[in-house]
């Protein structure tokens, strides 16, 4: 069982698009010079009203359009392209660009920041967005595991846990874990509810 709150922001892991093929692929989007916020490899990210790539902050609703896997920028001091997991903020590059996992329909891994039972299964939950490592440049955002309900504005739903030595014991249990590992995807729209994930939505940005 997971013992330790180690959050690591949003793991890709597969699709339920209708192909049913997982590539991982990603859209190449722009972030504008001198964005101010880290962009960490796993934090939800959104396009801006300026067409550009931030980080969504979003915790009991997003307006994602994807999964930040790293970027690309000329590096205003050596002048050499640069390959990064995370964007450092205040960068003043002009040709950044985002790789966005950009898939609405994605699969992805989460740990939660406390203790849930294999009942929360199928609800739906808030996320708890932090600052994300700036040495390694990975997301600390994590599942709020105090949140699963059945509200059908929250942006994440519950699909299942991972099994093993560090996380949820096996299914038909009803046994809890202290930080377990969460298999989740973007809440889809409903009536009267928007979708937590931008393309799904009929307004745009």
């Amino acid at each position: 069982m997971a013992t330790t709150a180690a959050p690591y922001g949003a793991r890709p892991i597969g699709t339920l698009s209708a192909s049913g093929s997982f590539t991982g692929k990603v859209r190449h989007l722009p972030i504008i010079t001198t964005y101010g916020t880290q962009i960490s490899y796993g934090d939800f990210c959104k396009v801006a009203a300026d067409g550009t790539i931030a980080k969504d902050t979003g915790t009991t609703a997003t307006t994602a359009v994807g999964i930040f896997m790293g970027c690309s920028y000329t590096d205003p001091t050596t002048k050499q392209k640069t390959f990064s997991q995370f964007w450092p903020a205040s960068n003043a590059a002009t040709d950044a660009m985002a790789y966005v996992l950009d898939d609405p329909f994605v699969v992805f891994q989460m740990q939660a920041d406390e203790a849930m039972n294999t009942t929360d299964r199928g609800l739906n939950a808030a996320v708890v967005v932090t600052a994300g490592s700036s040495t390694i440049g990975h997301s600390k955002s994590a599942l709020d595991g105090s949140t699963p309900a059945t509200t059908n504005t929250l942006p994440l739903r519950i699909i299942d846990f991972v099994e093993g030595p560090h996380s949820l014991p096996p299914k038909g249990t009803t046994a809890s874990d202290a930080y377990p590992d969460v298999i989740v995807k973007f809440n889809a729209a409903s009536s009267g509810s928007a979708s937590n994930h931008s393309y799904l939505n009929a307004t745009g940005v």
